[in-house]
């Protein structure tokens, strides 16, 4: 999935992107609050890690501009402010979670997938859609509790499609949250990527909407 990495020192900013990236996600940074305004204003984000002393524009007039402009992408400050009051006024402002530096990269990683996973209406840590299940943990898929082998990009596929399971995603969503958006034009990649995983998975599982995208089936791979 595709997040916004807002953070002006350069080699925290290194060091989270490669952290996040490791994890599976495709990773924007912006290093000026005016750049990440713009940036979460215009582009398609699963969430934004937010750091609050930026140059330019702080990251509290960054959040409150998204959330009056009802940018609804679940935000995640980061910060070296830890007091409580800074926590009150920042979760006042539209975010939801504040994560205070310094932080354990497994927490923030743990903190991110839950905002993302919750934003699409999963409460369990574990995503089910009638026989399919997405272990985000563990980065597998069981299919009629049986394990299925998937590459990683397969995996990452499937479960963006599965937070997503409510519309449509056009093929250059899809590849914009797989690759990145240089890769957004890669239709016939996109198309490849999802015959596979309709092999491993059936036929069923991934509709094709013509004119559209895609959308995962809402009981998906009946029994």
């Amino acid at each position: 999935m595709r997040v916004l990495l807002v953070e002006d020192d350069r080699v925290i900013a290194g060091d989270i992107k490669s952290a996040l990236t490791d994890a599976g996600f495709v990773v924007d940074v912006a290093a000026d609050g005016e750049t990440a305004w713009f940036l979460g204003d215009t582009e398609d984000y699963a969430a934004i890690v937010l750091d609050l002393g930026l140059p330019k524009l702080d990251g509290m007039s960054v959040l409150k501009r998204w959330r009056s402009e009802n940018r609804t992408c679940p935000v995640l400050i980061l910060s070296a402010r830890d007091g409580w009051s800074e926590k009150v006024t920042g979760i006042e402002a539209g975010a939801d979670d504040y994560l205070a530096k310094p932080f354990q990269m497994a927490e923030l990683l743990a903190r991110l997938r839950g905002l993302i996973r919750r934003s699409a209406g999963f409460a369990a840590p574990d995503i089910e859609i009638g026989a399919l299940k997405i272990d985000q943990q563990r980065a597998r898929v069981l299919l009629k509790g049986k394990p299925v082998t998937l590459s990683p990009l397969e995996f990452r596929a499937i479960d963006y499609l599965a937070h997503q399971r409510e519309r449509i995603v056009s093929a250059t969503e899809l590849a914009e949250h797989l690759h990145g958006s240089e890769s957004a034009n890669d239709t016939n990649a996109i198309e490849a990527l999802v015959s596979r995983l309709r092999r491993k998975l059936g036929a069923e599982i991934i509709a094709t909407r013509r004119g559209f995208g895609y959308q995962l089936a809402s009981e998906a791979a009946p029994s």
